[in-house]
């Protein structure tokens, strides 16, 4: 495990990039649901752990097992291996920049390094979301 975690913050150092990337989910992705490349300390931000985009217990938070966007189960997680509304990833402009999602077989699935390592390893991330969060975010 802390070979994922060191795998995660060198390939999200190597891999900044100077847009702000925002995460939408829902059925018509229209819930904000954090900036996954803000700092820490931007209310929005996914690695904001006392916001409620960051928090474990945040009903929009991909932190959250038991939400909509951080449940195994929910179709609109990334955590899902099957999910059929996952988060999409934009930017400002709009661009889109993929699927988040561990499904595979979606078509459009974020190629953003970071995120595929994320969710190509969605056992152990599951297993305990505050700890991935860490990982990805450069706290562990």
């Amino acid at each position: 495990m802390r070979v994922l975690a060191v795998a995660l913050v060198l390939e999200l150092a190597a891999s900044s990039i100077a847009t702000e990337l925002l995460l939408f989910g829902g059925r018509d992705h229209d819930v904000f649901l954090a900036c996954l490349n803000c700092s820490r300390y931007d209310s929005g931000s996914v690695c904001n752990r006392y916001s409620e985009n960051g928090s474990r217990y945040g009903d929009k938070s991909i932190w959250n097992r038991y939400g909509d966007f951080g449940s195994r189960y929910s179709e609109f997680s990334p955590w899902n291996r099957y999910a059929s509304n996952p988060p999409v990833i934009v930017d400002r402009d709009g661009n889109f920049y993929g699927y988040f999602t561990a499904n595979r077989f979606r078509d459009k699935r974020t190629k953003i390094k970071t995120l595929v390592i994320l969710t190509d390893n969605v056992d152990w991330v599951i297993e305990d979301l505050a700890r991935a969060r860490d990982a990805f975010c450069g706290d562990s």
